[in-house]
C-alpha cells in the first residue's frame, strides 16, 4: 500500500497498479515482459515434481495407492479410495471374527449401498451436495460412459473446480474429441496441464507426447521423467527409447530408472501381494 492505496498485483508480480485506469495506460509499457513472466511463472508450477500422483494414499494403511486403477476401489458408500489390500483384510476380519457377515466398507464400516433400489444412486447425489470431488466425478464418468456428453461435461466441470486432477484430465479429453463441447486444443491443454500439475501421471505423459510431436524434446523428457518418477510405466518406456537415440542423458536415465522403481515399490505391501494373488484387484474375492 501507498498513500492509502492498495496496488493491484499484475499477473507477472513484476509491477503493480494503482487503479485500473493505471493498468490500462500504462500495460502497454510493460504487456512484453508480462507475458514472458507469466510463462516462466507457469513452466515453474508445471514442472515442479508433485509429492505424490493425483491418488495420494490409502486412507487406511497410508501407502501410496497405486496408478494401476485395478489395485484399488472407490467406495460409494464414503467415496474413499481404498487399496486391494486393505479391502481384503477386512473382508478377513469380518469372516474370521463373525463368520460370514455381511460385506462392509473397510473405512466407514457401513453395508454398500444396494444398487437394485437406486441406493447407490441417491448416496452419490448426496455426496455431490456436500461438494465431494470423487464423487462428482464418478456422476460424470457414468453420464460419460452411457453417452451423456452434457451432463458429464457439467459433472466433471464441478469436480475439476474442486480440484479433482481426475476430473480435469477427462475434461481434457472431452475437449480433444468434441464431445459434449466443441473441440478446442488450448482448452484440452490447459485441462491437461491441471492434472499434471495435480500429480495425474497419465496427463503428464500425454503433455511429453505433444511436445515431443513439436520437436520440445527437453521439455518432453522433463514431463516423462516426472511421471516415471510417479511410477508411470509408459513414461519410463519413453525414456528408454530417447536414451537409447542420445536425447536423454545416462544421469537422467539412471536417476529415472531409480526413482520410477522405488515409486513402484513403495505401493507395495505383503497385503496388497496376497490380494492381488487372491484377484480382490479383479473383483474375485
Amino acid at each position: 500500500e501507498n498513500d492509502d492505496v492498495k496496488l493491484k498485483k499484475c499477473a507477472c508480480n513484476l509491477v503493480r497498479y494503482c487503479s485500473v485506469t493505471c493498468q490500462r495506460d500504462h500495460r502497454s509499457q510493460h504487456k512484453k515482459a508480462c507475458k514472458k513472466r507469466v510463462a516462466e511463472l507457469r513452466d515453474e508450477l508445471l514442472f515442479t515434481q508433485p509429492e505424490s500422483s493425483h491418488l495420494g494414499d490409502c486412507p487406511i494403511c497410508f501407502l501410496p495407492l497405486s496408478i494401476d486403477l485395478r489395485k484399488s476401489a472407490l467406495m460409494s458408500c464414503c467415496s474413499k479410495t481404498v487399496c486391494c489390500g486393505c479391502e481384503m483384510a477386512s473382508i478377513l476380519h469380518q469372516k474370521v471374527n463373525s463368520g460370514n457377515p455381511e460385506t462392509k466398507c473397510p473405512f466407514c464400516r457401513k453395508p454398500p449401498p444396494c444398487d437394485l433400489n437406486g441406493e447407490v444412486e441417491l448416496n452419490t447425489m448426496k455426496r455431490i451436495e456436500a461438494n465431494d470431488p470423487a464423487a462428482t466425478r464418478q456422476k460424470g464418468m457414468k453420464c460419460y460412459n452411457k453417452g451423456e456428453y452434457e451432463s458429464a461435461f457439467q459433472y466433471l466441470t464441478k469436480a475439476a473446480e474442486l480440484g479433482d486432477s481426475e476430473a480435469h484430465y477427462h475434461l481434457s479429453r472431452m475437449y480433444r474429441d468434441g464431445r459434449g463441447v466443441e473441440q478446442d486444443s488450448k482448452k484440452e491443454k490447459h485441462h491437461l496441464e491441471e492434472a499434471a500439475i495435480g500429480g495425474h501421471p497419465s496427463a503428464r505423459y500425454t503433455l511429453g507426447l505433444y511436445d515431443a510431436r513439436q520437436f520440445r524434446f527437453d521439455r518432453a523428457t522433463k514431463h516423462w521423467i516426472i511421471s516415471a518418477n510417479l511410477g508411470c510405466d509408459e513414461s519410463m518406456d519413453m525414456i528408454r527409447e530417447f536414451y537409447s537415440k542420445g536425447a536423454v542423458s545416462k544421469e537422467d536415465f539412471a536417476a529415472a530408472l531409480r526413482a520410477h522403481q522405488a515409486a513402484v515399490d513403495a505401493t507395495k505391501s505383503p497385503q496388497r501381494d496376497a490380494a492381488e494373488a487372491a484377484g480382490v484387484m479383479q473383483g474375485g474375492v
